[in-house]
């Protein structure tokens, strides 16, 4: 199974609502960028090389497109191979829109070439990094959520339902709110509100596993809002929802797998790549 992932700390916010991150106030952005990868990818920032994906997963073949320095270094510990998003896209610059350029050349990486399924892929697994307001060239051309929206639209392009592409593709969407205050813990909480908590419905909602670990709360969860939001597509594989927009409100009220703890982000991913055992019901 091909598995292709952006993971992108923007700043906004259509399925899966997910995971709960540790947040140290004290930390710069470039820190908290690196901590929370790792956490997405259930690894240590101490001792990363004993972890490295293809030990880990079965021989995974992966690779990360980043222009941040500190993901670079901690992913080639894990085994990543890294790729310089910006020199990728100056490659072609000139050929058509850097969406639609990156698509192709990520898909590509996947082993997918003009729509079909190749022999042999390079790459098992690709992880796009982009920040929020970073340039991904020389130009004015800024990689925000716009530059975002017209990538994942380029790609569906290529996956649609019934093609070669579109069976064997699954794609994930991760956003973070990025730094983070406890002011916002009214607004973004996966907590129950106060009103469902005293409804005579209440009963009803089930309660959710991230805060726990082999039967056991875990101990590491201190922040309960601002989670980072994920959307996942797979033909045939991932739910349908009714959410609408990639926000925590809409995922809140329409989405339909509610909140998974951070680290377990990529047992799902590899799970799906039959990689991994499922995790969880």
């Amino acid at each position: 199974m091909k598995t292709f992932t952006l993971s992108l700390p923007l700043l906004h916010a259509v399925s899966l609502l997910s995971p709960i991150l540790l947040h140290q106030f004290s930390e710069t952005d470039d820190d908290r960028i690196v901590r929370e990868f790792a956490l997405l990818l259930d690894s240590s920032l101490n001792d990363p090389i004993k972890q490295t994906l293809p030990h880990r997963f079965m021989g995974m073949k992966a690779a990360i497109l980043t222009n941040h320095s500190g993901l670079k270094s901690f992913s080639a510990n894990l085994g990543f191979s890294v790729v310089q998003l910006d020199e990728l896209v100056k490659q072609h610059s000139s050929e058509s829109q850097d969406s639609d350029v990156v698509a192709v050349e990520l898909l590509k990486l996947l082993g997918f070439q003009e729509g079909k399924v190749l022999d042999n892929s390079q790459f098992d697994l690709v992880l796009l990094h982009v920040g929020a307001g970073e340039k991904v060239n020389d130009s004015e051309q800024i990689a925000d959520v716009e530059f975002v929206d017209a990538l994942v639209g380029a790609i569906m392009k290529q996956a649609q339902p019934g093609s070669d592409v579109g069976s064997r593709l699954h794609l994930s969407v991760v956003m973070s709110y990025g730094k983070v205050s406890e002011n916002d813990e009214s607004r973004f909480s996966v907590l129950k509100r106060s009103d469902e908590k005293d409804s005579c419905f209440s009963t009803l909602y089930p309660l959710q596993s991230y805060a726990m670990k082999g039967g056991v709360p875990r101990k590491d969860v201190s922040r309960h809002h601002s989670p980072m939001l994920i959307a996942q597509l797979q033909h045939a594989v991932t739910r349908k929802d009714n959410a609408q927009r990639f926000s925590f409100q809409d995922f809140l009220e329409n989405g339909g797998n509610l909140t998974i703890p951070a680290d377990r982000f990529l047992h799902e991913i590899a799970f799906k790549m039959w990689k991994a055992p499922k995790y969880g019901a």
